[in-house]
């Protein structure tokens, strides 16, 4: 007889318990919560990452690293070597490497993004356009990459990170 006599007890105590929490009364006195349903994360969340398809002007980083930069007489100056973002992601400088042989001795230079053009030769192809000439590119201050070594006997970068060497 103890035993259903214990249970009906502790079933009206769970009712008991379950209905104060389902009339919004929290024990430390704050302020209701109701509850919110969940929804399933799906596609359609705006939570998810934004995928983009490649169009016919677009122009991909494998494709410019190695360009050909030319002057305005069509003379080939050098070739794009690298690109520099800054924190929006918009291009702060072109590297463009001049001199050399199959990039040994080659000198990476910083230049600003609105000297050089960028265009289609025939509708595929990427070329790089500048106005100036290869001697002015050699005598342009060398680029270093932030904590690398300037070469021997060249006078340290500023902490800007202006010009000297790739490794």
């Amino acid at each position: 007889m103890r035993s259903p006599l214990l249970a009906s007890a502790l079933l009206l105590a769970g009712l008991a318990t379950a209905s104060a929490q389902t009339d919004g009364a929290r024990s430390d006195g704050g302020a209701a919560v109701t509850p919110v349903p969940a929804a399933p994360a799906t596609m359609a969340d705006n939570l998810r990452p934004t995928f983009v398809a490649q169009t016919p002007d677009d122009m991909v980083a494998s494709k410019l690293i190695g360009s050909s930069v030319v002057n305005g007489a069509n003379e080939t100056i050098g070739q794009i070597a690298d690109f520099v973002l800054d924190q929006k992601g918009a291009v702060k400088a072109w590297i463009i490497g001049v001199g050399g042989f199959l990039g040994i001795g080659s000198k990476y230079v910083a230049v600003d993004p609105s000297v050089l053009k960028l265009d289609r030769t025939d509708g595929k192809t990427l070329q790089a356009r500048i106005d100036t000439t290869k001697d002015q590119l050699r005598a342009a201050p060398e680029y270093v990459y932030l904590g690398k070594e300037p070469p021997k006997g060249a006078a340290p970068a500023s902490p800007a990170g202006e010009p000297a060497s790739k490794p």
